[in-house]
């Protein structure tokens, strides 16, 4: 007992993504929380609003210098990248999302993310390799409801929404037990 208790708490859950500037993340943070004012989705709400590179993944502790560095080494090959945001998507019959348009840097960039954690450092996310990257903003998940959900897409299906601006670095995020904090950032080169 004593040494799964050990283990566990040597390992915690990271994923890597692209914050958007504040003034994108207020507007985020405003549609997350109309969602569980109305519709009783508070689980967007436990992360910064923010574009997954690559999905969650456990890691050891002890071991966290060898992915910083990993990420350090590759953001210092990759420049800033253009990011659009245009109107509202959904994954049925439980994701509402801010849509992010797939342009050829932000695709080319997740891509050789994945293919540089894969060959540095062995982290694979399965689900990833089987289908093509599809870029978003969560703004509720999990916890809207099927019936929210019907009720909640039409209002946000034709909003209008539109927003661009470059992100110039990779953020680490670390599960904290209840909620995604920022471990660290990492500067693309410019």
């Amino acid at each position: 007992m004593g040494d799964f208790l050990t283990l566990d708490q040597s390992k915690r859950r990271f994923f890597i993504a692209l914050l958007p500037p504040q003034e994108i993340q207020d507007y985020a943070n405003e549609v997350k929380e109309y969602f569980a004012q109305n519709y009783n989705s508070k689980k967007a709400q436990k992360s910064p609003p923010h574009i997954t590179l690559q999905p969650p993944f456990e890691w050891h502790l002890e071991h966290l210098p060898l992915l910083e560095q990993a990420l350090s080494t590759f953001a210092e090959t990759q420049t800033s990248v253009p990011i659009i945001l245009k109107g509202f998507g959904a994954f049925a019959p439980r994701v509402i999302y801010i849509n992010v348009v797939k342009t050829p840097e932000l695709m080319r960039l997740q891509g050789d993310l994945m293919a540089h954690l894969e060959e540095s450092l062995g982290i694979v996310d399965s689900v990833s390799k089987t289908r093509p990257f599809a870029p978003h903003m969560t703004v509720a998940f999990q916890d809207l409801t099927r019936q929210n959900f019907r009720a909640a897409w039409p209002e946000f299906q034709h909003r209008e929404l539109e927003f661009q601006c470059i992100v110039s670095q990779l953020t680490l995020l670390i599960h904290d037990g209840k909620r995604w904090d920022v471990s660290k950032n990492f500067a693309l080169s410019i």
